[in-house]
């Protein structure tokens, strides 16, 4: 974990909480929830190419600056229950702010316990629907990204489509004992 650097990113009218992680000494890096501000997110790679853009759900604030980012050979990863938030602004619920938000398909596709090499970083999946069907966590030896399933003091909120209060509960009685002994990265840090 020592070789590893997390650099957060507040972007977009929500506060999205974009990461860009890398393994010191390459010049790649994996980037999760690019919601929006594509330029800083750049600018905040300092040169390092982004090979993979995970997502851990397919609203609007956590996918808006996928279509900037995305370039030849970059890898973009959601849950298989979420892809279809992708191409829908109804279903990504950016009708919220008047506008149409989408992101490329994706090229990858990932379930509950799924393994992932990004930038030379190992993620695991964790399916912890809820907040939206496809709602996923990603487990580092760094750390927890955790979208909206769960924040420092809270959690994602479950009135948009496809979201369960009772699927989000149970989600939380996964998550909540890794939270006790990992850092955890929210979606928000608000």
């Amino acid at each position: 974990m020592d070789d590893i650097r997390i650099k957060t990113v507040p972007v977009g009218m929500l506060g999205t909480c974009c990461y860009l992680l890398w393994r010191e000494g390459r010049a790649d890096c994996a980037v999760v929830d690019p919601g929006a501000e594509p330029e800083r997110i750049r600018d905040a790679a300092e040169g390092r190419r982004i090979t993979d853009i995970l997502l851990t759900h397919g609203h609007f604030d956590h996918i808006g600056g996928v279509a900037a980012l995305k370039a030849e050979g970059t890898r973009l990863i959601v849950h298989r229950l979420d892809a279809p938030l992708l191409s829908d602004p109804q279903r990504n619920a950016s009708w919220m702010i008047r506008a149409a938000v989408t992101a490329p398909m994706a090229d990858t596709l990932v379930r509950d316990g799924d393994r992932l090499t990004c930038a030379g970083i190992d993620f695991t999946v964790l399916h912890t629907p809820g907040h939206t069907p496809g709602s996923v966590c990603y487990q580092t030896e760094a750390g927890l990204f955790t979208g909206d399933t769960m924040f420092h003091t809270g959690w994602g909120r479950t009135d948009l489509p496809g979201g369960s209060e009772a699927e989000l509960q149970r989600s939380l009685a996964r998550v909540r004992p890794l939270a006790q002994t990992m850092t955890i990265y929210p979606g928000h840090e608000a």
